[in-house]
């Protein structure tokens, strides 16, 4: 089973470009989509051409803004949209589909801000999130992935050292959230079969970050710890563009 995870960044957007010849080319047997700053009608109409998949959406109240979407070749069994607390699910951030084997949550972690203006809030988030996924984890084995807005070690982004506690994304607090989450039962699958390796998912638009290769990892599928065994493969496909993120990829057994 392949899935397939990207922050598009406006679906309207990239599928106005090269998104659907991308999204024929991955061939993923499910697709996570973060950040499609679309309304669950606009989400459903920029990708009406896609006629041989169910299609699910969660979006925010405010318009343009935040936004998660699951593509899937198979029904799932159940779709369930938020985490139960009003103030965190205005935001649109997280969509779950229950398969026969797993239930996966996709999930656009919110950004702590620039000035660190949210981090308080990113705590907030942080914990709550992860009892969600907890009291899952009690029904059926789960898969995590999504937009994390966190580079959980130093090999994870270009310039940790310039960045740490000073910039959204590399706080301790930030850290601290994901290593939290690890601990509750998953693994971050990319690092569990590639602990050495640097690779990226994510450029800032300014100063030709991308060209220069300057990114940080900040997408994940955080696997189960029960389904561990059943890792084929994580890959990073950071030469497809469309996005300031690029797609990440778990093969399963």
């Amino acid at each position: 089973m392949k899935l397939v995870s990207w922050n598009i960044n406006g679906i309207r957007a990239v599928v106005g470009r090269t998104f659907l010849q991308q999204f024929a080319e991955i061939d993923a047997d499910i697709f996570c989509l973060q950040e499609t700053k679309a309304q669950d009608d606009q989400v459903a109409e920029a990708l009406a051409s896609l006629k041989d998949y169910h299609i699910y959406s969660n979006s925010a109240d405010k318009k343009g803004y935040s936004g998660v979407a699951i593509i899937s070749k198979k029904a799932p069994l159940s779709v369930t949209r938020n985490i139960n607390i009003p103030d965190h699910d205005m935001e649109g951030r997280v969509i779950a589909a229950e398969f026969d084997d797993f239930i996966l949550v996709n999930v656009y972690v919110p950004n702590s801000g620039e000035g660190l203006k949210r981090l308080e809030y990113r705590a907030e988030w942080d914990a709550a999130f992860t009892s969600y996924l907890e009291s899952l984890r009690q029904r059926k084995n789960v898969i995590v992935t999504g937009d994390f807005n966190v580079a959980h070690q130093a090999i994870d982004l270009a310039r940790p050292k310039e960045n740490y506690n000073k910039t959204s994304g590399y706080t301790q607090v930030e850290i601290d959230g994901m290593s939290t989450l690890l601990h509750k039962g998953f693994v971050d699958s990319y690092r569990e079969l590639y602990p050495q390796k640097v690779q990226y998912s994510f450029w800032s638009v300014r100063f030709g970050a991308r060209a220069k290769n300057l990114g940080w990892r900040i997408d994940y599928f955080l696997v189960d710890e029960r389904m561990k065994g059943q890792i084929k493969d994580a890959e990073i496909l950071d030469q497809e563009l469309g996005s300031d993120h690029c797609p990440i990829v778990l093969t399963l057994k």
